[in-house]
């Protein structure tokens, strides 16, 4: 008896998402492509080359005391201020190998600035990256701001494990179809 009650209950859930789905088209993909076959780079060899700037800005807002620490370069670890900012740069120049569909770029120049704010237990990290390439540095300049946030929380989680990253987000783009965007 109580396995026709649960069958009854399906099929009654059945009959609903039947309902819910007559006259909605049905994406059909062919049989024997798959999850990976409809994913691809996009195709930029069409484009022409020219200058790309973006800057990107993140945060990592921490304890005062820890804030001090790093700005003192009292850790343990070393200089977390000129490490951050080279993870930075090393981050932009490797987004191509992080993000799946990134194309490789000829960046021209990676400038990551850090500027403490007291008030806000925080570090504010701006990253600057520019290439003369067929399509845009943005996820550079995030990447490289999101990889020196996390060279510092990496550097001073002995100290402080509720640091918070966030929020990073793009500031500027110049060049490309586009055209240019600011926050």
């Amino acid at each position: 008896m109580v396995a026709k009650i649960k069958k009854t209950q399906a099929s009654g859930e059945e009959r609903r998402v039947r309902r819910s789905l007559r006259g909605k088209k049905k994406k059909s993909f062919p049989a024997e492509k798959s999850d990976a076959d409809r994913i691809s780079m996009v195709n930029v060899a069409h484009k022409g080359e020219t200058l790309r700037v973006a800057e990107a800005r993140g945060k990592i807002t921490m304890a005062l005391e820890t804030l001090d620490l790093v700005l003192q370069d009292k850790l343990p670890k070393g200089n977390v201020l000129v490490t951050a900012k080279l993870a930075g740069i090393q981050a932009a120049k490797k987004t191509a190998e992080i993000v799946p569909l990134c194309h490789p770029l000829r960046i021209t120049a990676v400038e990551i600035d850090i500027v403490p704010d007291k008030n806000q237990a925080a570090l504010l990290i701006t990253a600057k990256v520019s290439a003369r390439d067929r399509t845009g540095v943005e996820m550079e300049a995030l990447t490289a701001v999101a990889v020196a946030c996390l060279t510092i929380y990496d550097m001073a989680k002995a100290f402080d494990q509720r640091m918070v990253i966030g929020p990073i987000h793009l500031l500027s783009k110049t060049g490309g179809k586009s055209g240019p965007f600011r926050w």
